[in-house]
């Protein structure tokens, strides 16, 4: 009898431990990782490094090794100046004038013409534009190219949904939810979608944050204007699906069930106790 007892005790707690573990397992990032005995594969940058595609604003500077650079002036867009409004005192303000690239993937580059630098990388870019500009000024040219209108939407159950700013060319898709300020506790970790639009066609793929081979994933880093998109756990949908006053009422429901069982399992421990 001592023996049934201690069984249905230890299955108790067992069912307990089980229900948490997975809930943990649902809800903790990257689960898997401890069963990793060496380092993990990451995904190489330059193998996904965003390309340049129309639409873009590309910031384009040339310079030249030689201490004379009047040669390179040509190829420089003039510096735009103007006030900023409302300081009470006068200070200009800089800019640098950007590279439109049209629908045809070409930019209008001052003595070389139109250039189609869509489908290249800005490194593939640089490499072919130095070469047409040391050919005019019969010197090794140097040319600094960035893409300037690189941003990230993310939206769905973030804390802060919206558009993000890229400073740089790399961003990863954990770097683009932690700028979102994270997942809410209703964000569905295994559900993380990405939309990338790649030349007209649209890719999607679809992110597992609770496991670790995301780091070695193609889609690691992100391109200008991708969107992510965290979907919503059942609970949140569920509740979706209810209105202020229904919910009030699962929740008391829900609350008073907890309770019930609480007391049925303190009910359970003590006759267990009694009978010892």
């Amino acid at each position: 009898m001592r023996k049934l007892k201690f069984e249905f005790l230890f299955f108790i707690v067992m069912a307990a431990l089980v229900s948490s573990c997975g809930s943990y397992k649902e809800s903790a990032y990257f689960y898997d990782i401890q069963n990793y005995k060496e380092d993990l594969p990451s995904a190489d940058y330059y193998d996904s490094e965003p390309v340049i595609k129309p639409n873009d604003q590309l910031l384009i500077a040339v310079s030249a090794p030689s201490l004379y650079q009047e040669k390179v002036a040509q190829f420089n867009l003039p510096v735009s100046t103007y006030l900023s409004p409302g300081e009470t005192k006068v200070t200009p303000t800089s800019t640098f004038p950007t590279y439109y690239v049209d629908r045809e993937g070409n930019i209008n580059f001052p003595v070389l013409g139109k250039l189609k630098l869509s489908g290249m990388t800005k490194w593939e870019a640089s490499a072919y534009m130095e070469k047409l500009i040391s050919g005019h000024i019969n010197e090794d040219a140097i040319v600094n190219l960035q893409i300037v209108s690189f941003n990230i939407s993310v939206h769905g159950e973030v804390f802060k949904p919206g558009t993000i700013e890229v400073k740089n060319d790399r961003i990863s898709v954990l770097d683009a939810l932690g700028a979102a300020g994270g997942l809410t506790i209703y964000g569905n970790r295994k559900n993380v979608l990405l939309i990338r639009d790649n030349n007209g066609s649209i890719e999607y793929h679809l992110f597992d944050l609770t496991k670790s081979d995301i780091f070695s994933s193609p889609y690691f880093y992100l391109r200008q204007n991708d969107v992510l998109f965290v979907d919503a756990t059942k609970t949140r949908m569920e509740e979706s699906e209810y209105g202020v006053a229904d919910n009030y009422r699962m929740n008391r429901i829900s609350t008073l069930a907890s309770v019930v069982s609480s007391i049925a399992t303190l009910l359970t421990l003590l006759f267990i106790n009694n009978n010892k």
